[in-house]
């Protein structure tokens, strides 16, 4: 996820960067006069996104075969060790009886665990997804949080789930990550999965609203959820 580390100083020029993008993105930003005083200027921006786009934070994962429940229930059937896996993939119980009418992975929430939140920071996923762009989360800046994706598999094995996100300021991507969920078999409950620990932006220059573009995917690159939502960075909670 993005570092979210405070932007670069005010001595920081462009560089590297084709005349024509900082162009266009001088008249996204400059197209009314006057910025306010603790906004980051365009430089400021695309001198970090400079910095943090072309960062891979992918990890080096090569996909698994796909794999029935049928055909992993059959396999080595006296191998102790893959009867243990197949237990911790399927549980005890490989019989699972969910709504056909239902997709096989279903996105649930998400939520912001913040030990020093004032309130729960959570978003319901199964509801209209357009009142999240709306209604940002406010992060207090400098408080160390995670995401927890909360979602189920309702039929078959799914390989190599990815949480996919996209951060961006004023139109300027400034960081992208994926995270590698992993396999999971079928069940009744929901899993969750929790980003590791990152720090919220401080200062001045960070303060603000950001749009986050989030994707829960998988090997075969099925859009299991694609959702958009804001982050507002304050001095403080209100």
């Amino acid at each position: 996820m993005l570092g979210f580390t405070a932007f670069p100083g005010l001595e920081l020029v462009l560089c590297g960067i084709p005349s024509q993008i900082v162009q266009v993105v001088q008249v996204v930003l400059c197209g009314k006069e006057g910025m306010a005083e603790h906004d980051p200027t365009v430089e400021q921006l695309t001198a970090f996104a400079a910095e943090n786009v072309e960062e891979d934070n992918s990890v080096n994962y090569k996909p698994p075969a796909q794999i029935s429940i049928q055909e992993l229930q059959e396999l080595d059937q006296d191998d102790e060790s893959l009867r243990k896996y197949k237990e911790t993939l399927l549980g005890t119980k490989t019989t699972i009886l969910a709504d056909p009418s239902l997709p096989n992975v279903q996105v649930m929430r998400l939520t912001l665990v913040c030990d020093t939140a004032s309130k729960p920071l959570s978003i319901d996923l199964t509801k209209n997804l357009e009142t999240y762009k709306k209604d940002p989360f406010v992060l207090k800046e400098g408080v160390e949080y995670r995401i927890k994706i909360s979602f189920k598999v309702n039929r078959d094995i799914v390989s190599g789930l990815k949480y996919v996100q996209n951060i961006q300021r004023k139109g300027i991507k400034l960081d992208n990550a994926v995270y590698m969920v992993g396999s999971y078999g079928p069940r009744q409950n929901e899993y969750d999965f929790l980003t590791p620990l990152e720090e919220a932006p401080k200062g001045l220059l960070t303060r603000g609203i950001y749009t986050v573009k989030s994707q829960f995917t998988d090997d075969d690159k099925h859009d299991h959820l694609s959702w958009e939502w804001g982050l507002s960075i304050k001095k403080d909670w209100d």
